[in-house]
């Protein structure tokens, strides 16, 4: 009896988990296909409409870590719950008639969500079997990923017919339903955790990534003000140093720094934070080259609805490659698929740069974007997670999550400075050839994130089978995996 309970509440706890981080993640990026109805509904600037995505952008990378490190002690359940609760209000507030200030204040809120995905990861860690646990948090990372493809053509249709705030209404409506799965699914944290919360730390550390994320968005700034944005850069170094050394010396550090160094926790999150910036670099290259007007000379002038079907090739591929995944983890080892997730994304920034004469071209090439993000996000837990503890789980996502968030943020204002350098004088588009540099800087990235998955994959052979290593071998683990198991290993390899 008790073996089947159990297994019917697992049953009910995945989707649960699931369908929270798809929520998070789709509510979050409703900024994006808003902006122009936003300008125009509030009658501000488009720059000042942009902050509806950047702000959320912001917000959830401060509070991820330390939603990470709440997750990690005993009362994971509140905080879970509490954050669900400030999201339904920011909602709220999107949805109410009143000035665009308090639209930003319910962006905001909004965006705190998404330091929820790494507590979903850490759920499924503690209450799910083994064999099920890897699997699942590798879908939530997927789910979390694809959420804004989710998002965007539903949003469209709604601002199309029913105006911004109908829009946004939907974001209500899908986060109260999230709080009410979670009030009903989410079960308490395991005993013996410590909820303690480095509050100073995460001071330092929100300042820090508030000036990254400011800095990387607010691209006029280098251009017009490159004092104050050089100054304001040297700001955030220092922050983030002085962060880093007081959480050396931290008895309960926010997340746990020492960790973050192992090789293989530090090298997943370079090709996150490389990768990160391929990845949304051409997610935002294609949206934009779709909706630009056939008077400049290319593009398709898509509509705000249309231009969100874009998307939908991203999400099912996105999808598919996450249920996949696992299934190829038991012949390949996770750092080997994010070298060949990162080059089936760069292929797509192949298939853009090549081919974008007709609106087919960029459907296969978001598909294969899709597909390469899925399979990456996929993977990437598996990394981490075999060099970390159980009770870390939220806390080592959850860094590496803001290294995602950073990395995303770079990604669009790489893009928008390739694009702006590319913009002749008086003219209101870039050129075509513009978005091939671009394309071009995206193949760069993902060079350097398979290279460094290719890197983490031979140290990972060599300390799985030092004789091997020594005799140039190659190291065979189960299945005939390139991948060798240790103890650790083999009690984690559900969840690796």
């Amino acid at each position: 009896m008790t073996t089947n309970r159990e297994r019917s509440e697992a049953k009910l706890l995945v989707p649960s988990l699931m369908f929270v981080a798809l929520v998070v993640a789709a509510v979050a990026s409703l900024g994006t296909p808003l902006i122009t109805s936003v300008a125009t509904t509030f009658h501000v600037s488009l720059d000042s409409a942009q902050w509806t995505l950047t702000i959320a952008l912001l917000s959830g990378a401060v509070a991820t870590p330390v939603l990470g490190r709440l997750g990690a002690g005993p009362h994971r359940r509140a905080t879970i719950l509490a954050t669900l609760a400030v999201v339904v209000a920011g909602s709220a507030l999107t949805v109410l008639p009143l000035p665009f200030g308090w639209l930003l204040i319910g962006r905001a809120a909004q965006g705190v969500g998404l330091g929820l995905t790494p507590l979903m990861m850490g759920v499924a860690r503690d209450h799910l079997p083994e064999d099920r646990s890897a699997a699942t948090i590798a879908l939530i990372s997927v789910v979390s990923v694809i959420g804004a493809g989710v998002g965007y053509p539903i949003a469209g249709l709604l601002a199309q017919y029913g105006g911004v705030r109908a829009a946004y209404g939907l974001g209500l409506c899908v986060t109260t339903g999230a709080f009410l799965t979670a009030w009903r699914s989410i079960p308490e944290a395991p005993e013996g955790r410590s909820g303690h919360v480095d509050v100073a730390g995460a001071l330092v550390l929100a300042g820090g990534l508030f000036l990254v994320l400011f800095l990387a968005s607010e691209t006029s700034l280098w251009s017009h003000h490159l004092a104050v944005a050089a100054g304001l850069a040297i700001a955030a170094v220092l922050l983030l140093c002085a962060w880093t050394a007081f959480e050396l010396r931290s008895r309960t550090p926010l997340i746990d720094v020492r960790a973050v160094r192992h090789p293989a926790v530090a090298g997943a999150n370079i090709a996150m934070f490389v990768g990160g910036i391929g990845m949304y670099l051409l997610l935002t290259l294609i949206t934009r080259y779709a909706q630009t007007p056939r008077s400049a000379g290319y593009g398709f002038g898509l509509t705000t609805l249309v231009a969100g079907l874009v998307l939908v090739p991203f999400s099912v591929l996105g999808f598919v490659a996450g249920k996949l995944t696992p299934r190829i983890r038991m012949r390949i080892a996770a750092p080997s698929l994010l070298a060949g997730s990162a080059v089936v994304v760069g292929c797509g920034f192949v298939l853009f740069a090549a081919a974008r004469s007709n609106l087919a071209e960029l459907f296969v090439a978001m598909g294969v974007l899709g597909f390469g993000v899925g399979s990456f996000s996929a993977a990437m837990p598996g990394v981490i997670l075999a060099a970390t503890p159980k009770s870390e789980t939220s806390s080592a996502m959850s860094f590496n999550y803001v290294v995602r968030s950073v990395g995303y943020s770079l990604g669009s204002a790489i893009g928008g400075l390739v694009l702006a350098a590319g913009t002749k004088t008086g003219h209101l588009f870039p050129s075509d050839g513009a978005y091939t540099t671009a394309a071009l800087v995206g193949v760069a990235a993902m060079a350097i994130t398979t290279m460094t998955g290719l890197a983490l994959a031979r140290q990972r052979s060599a300390e799985n089978n030092p004789t091997a290593a020594a005799t140039g071998a190659p190291s065979q683990g189960r299945s005939g995996s390139p991948e060798g198991r240790t103890g650790q290993d083999r009690k984690r390899a559900a969840d690796t």
